[in-house]
């Protein structure tokens, strides 16, 4: 099967986490690493990892950047991490997201066609930050004429195709994330399950 194209990863880390407390949320274990450990290690084949958030413990080839203002939400942070990237393609990924691996980052380059490919949940929601686009595409859309407050309403002009990953019975869905102590509770339950 032909390599995808190179790529670079964008992932966005600079969430408060106020529903669990106000800790780092990206610096969570889940596993025995940590929730940006382990999305970082999905893109571990990216020409460029790019972590948009407050400076935090990262392997020494990752670029930090901090979006404007700090908290400012998704659109901010793509904004603030794509001047970083060198590549025609970017993946765009949340940092809390502890079943991700490489073998669905690869599945979403080869079926990026159009502008972008993102993951769709088995609830059928659009996964806007589980998912690869063509970095000229994401400029296009930020240099528009209105500051979108949502990366759903910048990215919706986009030819965007939707990925359903097929996920084995007992395995978690990637797309899972860690926005409270309970999805926490229940990933470290998960990840103890499948390496107990």
């Amino acid at each position: 099967m032909d390599q995808p194209p190179p790529y670079s990863a964008v992932v966005l880390a600079g969430g408060r986490a106020a529903r669990l407390g106000g800790l780092a949320k990206p610096q969570l274990e889940v596993g025995g690493r940590t929730l940006l450990g382990t999305v970082l290690g999905a893109v571990a084949d990216a020409e460029r990892r790019v972590v948009v958030g407050p400076p935090q413990p990262v392997p020494d080839d990752v670029v930090v950047v901090r979006e404007e203002p700090p908290g400012g939400g998704p659109v901010a942070a793509l904004r603030a991490g794509l001047p970083a990237v060198g590549t025609d393609v970017v993946a765009l990924l949340a940092g809390d997201l502890p079943f991700l691996d490489g073998g669905l980052v690869t599945e979403l380059r080869r079926a990026l066609v159009g502008d972008g490919v993102l993951v769709v949940d088995d609830g059928g929601r659009d996964q806007y930050l589980l998912g690869v686009w063509r970095t000229g595409a994401l400029r296009a859309a930020l240099d528009g004429p209105a500051d979108p407050t949502s990366l759903r309403r910048l990215l919706a002009p986009l030819r965007v195709d939707r990925l359903r990953p097929v996920v084995p019975p007992g395995s978690p869905p990637p797309w899972v994330d860690c926005d409270t102590p309970a999805d926490l509770a229940r990933a470290r339950q998960v990840a103890a399950e499948r390496h107990g």
